[in-house]
C-alpha cells in the first residue's frame, strides 16, 4: 500500500501511523466477518487488478484505526499480564480470581473456572469459502468487543445493526466459546463531557460504558452469510455499471443541512442553516413565507478510504455534485 503524509505528520508519528501488523490471512475465497459487513460493490472492485494496489492512503486517515488497535493490545497485554493482580486491587476475592483461566483449552474447562478468551481467531469452511474472524473477548461464554467512538454514534444507535451482525457471525464462528444471546459493546468515548452528561439523559453517563446488544440467532446468521456469499459470486465478473451501489448507511453519509435564505435573490450567503428541516420551514413561516430553504446532501466520507476508490463511478457522481470532496 502506498501512503502520503499532506498533513506534514512528523515522522515520530508517521512511521506508528503505517506499521501494520495485523495478522492477514492470505488463501483463496477467505472472507472475514468484518468483510462480510462490508458493501458487496467494495468487495467485489477491491478484489480488480489494481483496485487496492494502486490506491494511495494518507496517513492522518489511519489514526483512529491505530489508536483502536493500540488499545485492543494494551487490553489483551494487562489480562495476560497483570489479571490477577488487577482484580486483587479491585477487590475480587481469592476464589474468584483463582478461577479466572486465560484462554483455556476448551476441553479442559471445568465448571469451577472463569474461561477468559481473548483475539481468538477461527475459521471455518462454508460453501466453498472460509470464513474467518478474530474477537476482542469472550467472559463466562459471552462476547464483549470494544469499540472507540464518538458520543453521537452512540446516541444515534448508528452501529447497533452492524455490531450485532459481527457479533453474531463471531458465535457462529466459535459456538463452544460463545454461548450466550447477548453481547456487550465496550464504549469508550471520544470527546466525552461531563457538562454534556449532567444535563442530557440520553447522553453517555461515562467516558467508558458497556452496552448490551441481543444477538441474531444461529439460524439467521448463517442465512445472512449465505445470501451475502450468493451475492458476491453473483457480481464478482458483472460490469461495474450492474454492481449494487451503496447504501446510504454504507456511505458512512453525515446528516444534510437546511439552509435558509431570507431574500431568493440573493444565494452567496444562507441567513440561517438547520440541522433539520422543522426549524427551518418554521423559521421560512416566521418570515412570511417569502424566503426559501435548499436541502444540502450529507457528506459522503466512506468512500475517501474505499479500496476500490479508483474503479468505481458512484463516488464519481459525489465528487461532481460536491457530496464527496478529496483534499489534494
Amino acid at each position: 500500500m502506498k501512503f502520503t503524509n499532506k498533513n506534514n505528520i512528523p515522522l515520530s508519528l508517521a512511521v506508528w501511523l503505517v506499521t501494520d501488523e495485523y495478522d492477514y490471512i492470505d488463501k483463496p475465497n477467505y472472507i472475514s466477518a468484518t468483510s462480510l459487513l462490508k458493501p458487496t460493490r467494495q468487495l467485489v472492485l477491491s478484489k480488480r487488478t489494481g483496485a487496492s494496489t494502486e490506491a494511495s492512503v494518507d496517513i492522518l486517515s489511519r489514526v483512529a484505526s491505530q489508536r483502536g488497535t493500540a488499545l485492543h493490545n494494551a487490553i489483551e497485554k494487562a489480562w495476560l499480564t497483570n489479571a490477577a493482580n488487577a482484580l486483587e486491587s479491585l477487590g475480587y476475592p481469592k476464589k474468584v480470581r483463582e478461577a479466572v483461566v486465560i484462554n483455556p483449552d476448551e476441553s479442559e474447562v471445568t465448571s469451577d473456572m472463569i474461561p477468559v478468551w481473548l483475539e481468538q481467531r477461527m475459521e471455518k469452511d462454508f460453501k466453498g469459502w472460509t470464513i474467518g474472524g478474530k474477537f476482542d473477548m469472550v467472559v463466562e461464554y459471552q462476547l464483549r468487543d470494544t469499540k472507540t467512538t464518538g458520543t453521537y454514534t452512540y446516541i444515534n444507535r448508528l452501529n447497533d445493526e452492524k455490531f450485532r451482525m459481527q457479533g453474531s457471525i463471531y458465535r457462529w464462528l466459535n459456538p463452544n466459546k460463545i454461548k450466550s444471546d447477548t453481547m456487550y459493546i465496550d464504549y469508550i468515548f471520544d470527546g466525552w463531557s461531563a457538562n454534556l452528561a449532567k444535563n442530557n439523559q440520553n447522553y453517555p453517563q461515562a467516558p467508558m460504558m458497556e452496552y448490551p446488544l441481543e444477538l441474531k440467532t444461529v439460524a439467521e446468521t448463517e442465512r445472512f452469510i449465505t445470501n451475502k456469499l450468493y451475492e458476491i459470486e453473483r457480481y464478482m465478473d458483472a460490469p461495474e455499471s450492474e454492481l449494487p451501489e451503496c447504501t446510504e448507511d454504507e456511505l458512512w453519509r453525515s446528516d444534510p443541512a437546511y439552509k435558509y435564505y431570507k431574500n431568493p435573490q440573493k444565494m452567496s450567503r444562507s441567513t440561517k442553516n438547520f440541522d433539520n428541516p422543522h426549524d427551518a420551514y418554521l423559521r421560512l413561516a416566521e418570515d412570511g413565507g417569502v424566503g426559501i430553504v435548499v436541502t444540502v446532501p450529507g457528506e459522503v466520507k466512506a468512500c475517501k478510504t474505499c479500496a476500490a476508490f479508483n474503479l468505481c463511478t458512484q463516488k464519481d457522481r459525489y465528487l461532481a455534485s460536491g457530496e464527496l470532496t478529496i483534499s489534494n
